[in-house]
């Protein structure tokens, strides 16, 4: 099952880039290359069972890789990243209270994109009266793109919701 982002991006993002950018080669076009999302769990040191509290919601998201004892990270590729990308941008974030956009400037300099979420309700998966407390995550956009303004169109026009300038 193909997701409609990527369709997307398949279909009119790709040209767009190409024309507002006018790259001779397609391979220079920027595209998503992966999305990290990361939840530090310093409270692990001294609760054991909040490292299970985290990994068990990271897993009603999508499947997970556990890493270091103090934190949990998932690196998401192909398929699944374009599933997480789509649900980020149309489910997600909508979902925040008072939401007015994410902000524009939080890119790296290298065409990267990271944004922080103060916590986890925010993914439909995730039910109030089985968690046991509110944990925040960090997600990054990896692109191929090499500046940040590439990116940013790139991200736009997938849909990233880029608060407006008021």
């Amino acid at each position: 099952m193909t997701a409609v982002l990527k369709e997307r991006y398949d279909k009119t993002v790709k040209d767009d880039l190409r024309k507002q950018f006018s790259y001779g080669n397609v391979m220079q076009i920027p595209k998503v290359e992966k999305i990290v999302v990361n939840i530090g769990m310093g409270e692990a040191i001294g609760n054991a069972k909040a490292m299970d509290a985290a990994a068990g919601d990271l897993a009603k998201i999508f499947r997970l890789r556990i890493g270091m004892p103090i934190g949990l990270k998932v690196t998401l590729r192909g398929e699944r990243m374009w599933h997480f990308l789509e649900k980020l941008v149309t489910v997600a974030l909508p979902r925040i209270r008072d939401f007015q956009g994410v902000p524009d400037k939080s890119f790296d300099g290298r065409g990267n994109y990271s944004l922080g979420l103060k916590e986890q309700l925010v993914f439909p998966e995730i039910e109030y009266d089985k968690i046991d407390r509110l944990r925040g995550m960090e997600i990054t956009i990896c692109t191929t793109a090499r500046t940040d303004e590439e990116a940013r169109a790139l991200l736009r026009n997938l849909g990233m919701p880029f608060r407006t300038a008021s």
